[in-house]
Order: structure tokens, then sequence, then C-alpha cells
């Protein structure tokens, strides 16, 4: 691996927090252990809008989100984006690429069907 720097996508992430014993949550857990978490500010803007909508009350609590967002702030690792890609097929995705890139990090944990090539 390059620099054991790992991308989750917000989908992968808000996952790991719904179901303890999860691949998202296995994912996240690994990550954390092997490595660590790298963010943005456009990324980490994204998490926490999504994890604080509504429809999650029903899994987590409010209050308990909010402590996650805050642990997620405290380890992760910010990276300025140095470069725009456009070369997701969903163009919101295109920060997760933007992010990887400018953090040089070792891959991109997502649930996206996506090809390696």
């Amino acid at each position: 691996m390059k620099n054991n720097l790992f991308v989750l996508d917000t989908n992968t992430l808000v996952s790991a927090f719904l179901s303890e014993h999860s691949k998202p949550t296995l994912a996240y857990e690994k990550a954390k252990r092997i490595g660590k978490l790298s963010a943005s500010f456009e990324t980490y803007d994204e998490f926490c809008d999504v994890f604080v909508r509504d429809k999650i009350d029903k899994y987590i609590s409010l209050q308990t989100r909010l402590e996650i967002i805050d642990e997620y702030r405290a380890i992760a690792v910010f990276f300025e984006i140095l470069e725009t890609i456009t070369a997701c097929r969903d163009p919101k995705d295109n920060k997760f690429l933007e992010l990887a890139v400018s953090a040089n990090a070792s891959c991109i944990i997502t649930g996206d069907n996506y090809h390696k090539y």
C-alpha cells in the first residue's frame, strides 16, 4: 500500500455506523487500525449533512451521531484538494477521487460498483 491513507465515500461511512457487523463497519475499523482516514472539507461536509438527516433518527440518536461526527473529525487527516477531476459517472463522486489523488491515498473504500483498472 502507498501510505495507508484511506478514503471512505459517504455511503460507506454512514453505513459503517448503522450496523455493527456490516462490511462497511469492518472496512472502517480495519482502515483505522492499519492506517488513517483521509478527508477533505467537501467530503466531511457531505458526511455531516447526510448523517444528521431525520431519516437516520430511527437507527441512531442525533446526539450519538453528533458525537460520531466529532470523533471522525478528530481522527481524520484533512487534505486540501489540489486538482479537479471529472472522471466519475456520478459527478458528486469526483470529490472522492480528488481527495484520493491529493492525499496519495492507498485506496477508496466504496460500495459503488466500479471496476478496478
